[in-house]
Parts: C-alpha cells; structure tokens; sequence
C-alpha cells in the first residue's frame, strides 16, 4: 500500500515565483501540493484555476476582484475554476502553508 501515500518530506521544494515555493505530487490528471507563500510574494496576475485545500499554517486572503475574503489556520479552500473565480492570494502572516489537490 506503499503507492498510495505521498511523503511530502522526500519531495524537493521547487520555486515558482518570488515569495513562494512548492512541493508537488502528480498522477493522472490530478496533483496535489504543498504550498507556501510568504508576505513578499504577489500574485502576478488573475488566477482562474480551481483549488480545493486546507490552510495548514498562517492566514491567507483572497481577492475575488474586490472581494476579500481571509483563510485562517484549519480553513477549508474551494475556488471552482474559470473567469468567474478568478483570484489573487496573499499572505497576511509572515507565512501561510497550503494543501492543495487540483486537476492539471
């Protein structure tokens, strides 16, 4: 049953962009990821993929075009897909670490 865990400390964490790093586990068409931002990071553009998840550690805001909504410590996250989820996450502590499992 070795094959259905994932060791997320086996994994390397990967930089995607300043203020955020990962950890990512794919099969199939779907992945999941560890994810964590810190306050320097800032989202370059309008995010329009789905996320479900679980704030770990820390507190996130999400900007839903205007609409902020907080994700504190032990939040659940579900953002559908598309143009009308689109969104921008931010770290309101000095770190926030994310599960996340999304489709690729």
């Amino acid at each position: 049953m070795e094959q259905h865990r994932v060791l997320f400390d086996s994994l390397e964490w990967q930089n995607s962009i300043h203020g955020a790093r990962f950890k990512v586990f794919r099969k199939g068409s779907k992945q999941l990821r560890l994810v964590e931002f810190t306050s320097e990071f800032v989202e370059p553009g309008w995010c329009e993929k789905g996320h479900i998840g679980f704030v770990i550690q820390g507190e996130l805001e999400i900007d839903f075009h205007g609409h902020l909504v907080r994700y504190p410590e032990g939040s659940g996250i579900f953002i559908p897909s598309g143009a009308a989820s689109g969104h921008k996450g931010r770290s309101i502590t000095p770190a926030v670490l994310l599960f996340l499992v999304e489709d690729i």
